[in-house]
């Protein structure tokens, strides 16, 4: 499908990486690992064309259609969510205002009986069946199933886009990827700014994808979920090896041991023979011997152990000065934009020393508090923070507040302090910006460079609590499980928003649930908060409460009224026996529009077989309007 041979790619006068070969083929489903600036966005940007490479090959199938979700999404002002949705099918989208064009033509044009008029009827009837064969009458029930897929609802589709989150603009990125049927996916770090529902729904699309994926993400549990096959990029090469993940670290420890066992036995050898050679030297009638044995010495082929690329930022938090026993009293706290109620009502308080999760779906108003917390959002009610408390702040969007235009040092210097300026080379150490890596400009370094730079502005300022919001965005699993150390060793008060399970896994002693405008406490860690919710992990904790094929968990609620599973388990089957033959329909669809692209005048030989297709088409539309009353009935009966 895609062949990649002997690609390099150098940066400043170094490579990036090296002579890198591999094979894509259809149903692999890749993970592209690596450290931070290890080249991996800048492999995905050249397999899909947006940049140059400076040596190597890569060849593709004839009409391979290769699609990418970056991680900077850029919609046009003024459309809403369908019309920026309806932009993934320009084909179809081309031939609407083509028939337009007709239409209006027939319309307005008198000589009836003119070989212009009857070339216009002609064309008109072409371009129909074109619309038809491209899937004209079915795209934008398509777009609309995939949305509500998606999570969005149906009063959400005449929004416009700039009003939306980046996770839910995310999804309608990744809505107009799927509805393009590419063979080739793309995906730089899909889960960043997702919440739980949505990733449970890629994870599902991606492993049913027939085509090939190759996907970049440091959520360690997705790439377990998903992939089938590891390529790690590190020190200019890779390791591609076909399993997932966490199967592919063990292979490659094990392969670096059976390297180096191999080369310990080889040198006990070169040892011997190196012993030889010297006793043999000194003795006239062994000369012979000795030249022999230094010749077969020359040509062993001396075996390689692997290197690793174990560096890694050095991170500690210091405390600035003791705070007062109550950090922060949160009370009556409510924040709306215009008619939509974030948060009402909110009562919080955060003690000293204490270490809070806020967790839940996205829109539900972690970050907002978090805002509200540090003074960055006006609201409702009121919020006291406590005696001699200074506020370290971490925003979602953090490396976005760096410019571009100026370099790594001077981002650090311009914000440091007479204090701290002294120490700005030795906090861009420990964050591995050394020697002239400090005088690249910001503006060319990647996603998860960024965020270690934002992390190291952090350490200039003093601070006693610390509010993080999705720290872990764009960073590598090594870099992630350094900041987590540095958390828990930090001996001041933590606020952390985040979606990842094994970040927040043993970090945090209270976790804020929110949901519907309001917040619920638990306290415990994160673990405690899954066992009273009776969840086995925090994705179907953050998910929306409607039971499907995803997920066979059954709301708490339900847990001991026979009466009520039997009518949920009576509701799944209906829904999922629906969605099957949704699909069956949508695939006779298919296969008759292919049938028209192949061979027209002989499929529309058949009388019959417009009528067919009406029908289908027809069955299909009732099918959809089943499968969305029965998702109601049961949404609505999953919340009793």
């Amino acid at each position: 499908m895609l062949n990649i041979y002997n690609l390099s790619v150098a940066f400043q006068g170094s490579f990036l990486f090296q002579g890198i070969t591999f094979q894509l083929n259809g149903g692999d489903r890749v993970g592209l690992v690596g450290k931070n600036g290890a080249g991996k966005s800048t492999l995905l940007k050249i397999i899909s064309g947006d940049q140059e490479y400076d040596k190597g090959q890569i060849a593709t199938d004839k009409e391979i259609s290769v699609g990418f979700l970056r991680q900077d999404i850029d919609f046009v002002q003024g459309r809403n969510v369908l019309e920026e949705s309806y932009q993934a099918f320009e084909q179809i989208k081309s031939l609407e205002l083509q028939l337009d064009q007709i239409n209006h033509d027939l319309a307005t044009r008198t000589d009836y009986e003119s070989d212009g008029y009857t070339e216009l009827i002609e064309r008109l009837s072409d371009v129909q069946n074109q619309y038809e064969i491209h899937g004209g009458y079915n795209y934008q029930g398509d777009t609309e199933r995939i949305l509500l897929g998606l999570g969005f609802k149906r009063s959400d589709f005449e929004k416009q886009t700039d009003t939306f989150s980046g996770g839910w603009r995310m999804r309608i990125e990744l809505a107009k990827l799927l509805l393009q049927n590419h063979d080739v996916l793309l995906l730089d770090e899909p889960t960043n700014h997702l919440d739980i529902e949505s990733i449970l729904w890629l994870e599902e699309f991606l492993k049913a994808f027939s085509g090939a994926v190759v996907l970049v993400s440091h959520d360690r549990m997705f790439l377990d979920q998903v992939t089938n096959r590891t390529i790690e990029i590190s020190l200019g090469r890779i390791y591609d090896i076909p399993k997932s993940y966490s199967k592919y670290l063990v292979a490659r420890n094990e392969l670096r041991g059976q390297q180096l066992a191999a080369q310990k036995n080889q040198q006990k050898q070169i040892d011997q023979t190196a012993k030889l050679i010297e006793k043999f030297r000194a003795k006239a009638s062994k000369a012979t011997m000795a030249q022999s044995l230094i010749k077969k010495l020359d040509k062993i082929d001396r075996i390689e152990v692997d290197e690793d690329d174990n560096s890694v930022m050095t991170l500690r938090f210091p405390l600035s000065k003791t705070p007062g026993k109550v950090v922060a009293v949160v009370e009556r706290a409510s924040k709306n934009y215009g008619d939509h109620v974030v948060l009402n009502e909110i009562d919080l308080r955060i003690d000293r020393d204490s270490k809070t999760a806020f967790v839940g779906q996205n829109g539900q108003g972690k970050s907002t508090l978090a805002k509200m917390i540090v003074g960055e959002l006006k609201h409702q009610g009121s919020i006291i923070l406590g005696h001699n408390v200074e506020i370290g702040y971490f925003a979602q969007n953090q490396a976005e507040y760096l410019e571009g235009s100026k370099t790594v040092e001077e981002t650090m210097i311009d914000a440091a302090d007479e204090r701290t300026r002294p120490r700005v080379r030795d906090i861009l150490g420990a964050f591995l910006f050394r020697g002239e890596e400090v005088d690249k400009y910001v503006r060319v370094l990647s996603g998860g460079e960024r965020n270690r730079l934002a992390l190291a502005k952090l350490l200039l300022q003093p601070f006693n609590v610390l509010v993080m919001d999705e720290p872990t965005n764009h960073l590598d699993i090594k870099s992630k499980n350094v900041l987590k150390e540095a958390l828990l060793n930090f001996q001041g008060t933590l606020i952390v928003v985040s979606h990842d399970r094994d970040f927040l896994q043993g970090l945090t002693n209270v976790v804020y649930e929110f949901k519907d405008s309001t917040i619920r406490q638990y306290l415990g860690d994160i673990d405690y908060f899954l066992e009273q919710r009776n969840i086995s992990h925090l994705r179907d904790a953050e998910r929306r409460t409607v039971p499907d094929k995803l997920s066979k968990q059954k709301p708490a609620s339900t847990q001991h009224d026979p009466d009520r599973q039997k009518e949920l388990k009576f509701l799944q089957n209906r829904l999922s026996k629906l969605e099957v033959k949704v699909s069956k329909v949508e695939k006779e669809l298919k296969d008759m529009d292919k049938a028209l692209a192949l061979n027209y005048e002989k499929t529309t030989a058949d009388g019959d077989f417009y009528k067919k297709y009406e029908s289908k088409k027809t069955s299909l539309k009732d099918l959809m309007g089943q499968w969305e009353e029965a998702s109601l009935k049961l949404e609505k009966h999953s919340r009793i």
